[in-house]
């Protein structure tokens, strides 16, 4: 009894068969050459054409005015809102190593599983104080902060133009990039105070005057 087996595998256990030759099948229709242009010299083209026509200086200028304006003005943090209650609660920035830490001659310093906290080996020698720039009142209150603790303040931005309040105020002010800080310490709230109280962080969302 003869066993039927389908074409497409006939075809490939002719190919793959040890000592299998070539075999021509043949056109199975017309064939053209490839007439697409080449990808890069197309986008060369048109990279040259809108420099004849001047597209590709206006392009540049407009990607330069929205760096320029990111930098001066970063996306504010996203989730914190000005402070409708005041509250006061503390962070314990201690974490545990997930591998052993080892010397430069290969010696166990830590080993894994260690529970550590930074603030052992470095205090925190300045308040940081969160704010909002584009908001006069907390612009104000940090002011006031900056005076009461004599300088000893991190200024930080979670909104409005760090570049501005350092010409005016002539000192650094920075910039919660992505809430990074915020989001860690779990402020919701600003303006918001950040002390060191012991061996851990003391974090007083405050009120402000309306």
């Amino acid at each position: 009894m003869k066993r039927w087996i389908p074409t497409s595998l006939l075809l490939f256990a002719l190919l793959v068969a040890p000592g299998a030759q070539a075999i021509d099948l043949g056109v199975i229709g017309p064939s053209y050459e490839i007439s697409e242009p080449h990808l890069l010299q197309m986008i060369e083209q048109r990279l040259r054409d809108k420099e004849r026509s001047g597209e590709l200086k206006r392009l540049e200028e407009q990607a330069r005015e929205r760096g320029i304006a990111t930098v001066r003005n970063p996306p504010p943090v996203a989730g914190v809102r000005s402070t409708e209650i005041a509250r006061t609660f503390y962070f314990d920035p201690s974490f545990i190593l997930d591998r052993n830490i080892l010397g430069p001659r290969g010696e166990l310093l830590f080993a894994a599983g260690t529970r550590k906290n930074p603030l052992e080996v470095v205090s925190l020698s300045r308040h940081l104080l969160f704010f909002d720039g584009r908001d006069p009142r907390q612009v104000s209150r940090a002011r006031q902060l900056l005076a009461f603790y004599q300088g000893r303040v991190k200024p930080i931005l979670v909104g409005g133009s760090y570049l501005d309040l350092m010409k005016s105020w002539r000192m650094p002010v920075y910039f919660d990039q992505q809430g990074l800080l915020t989001r860690r310490l779990g402020i919701t709230q600003v303006p918001a105070l950040v002390s060191q109280e012991g061996m851990r962080l003391r974090i007083d969302e405050l009120e402000i005057v309306r």
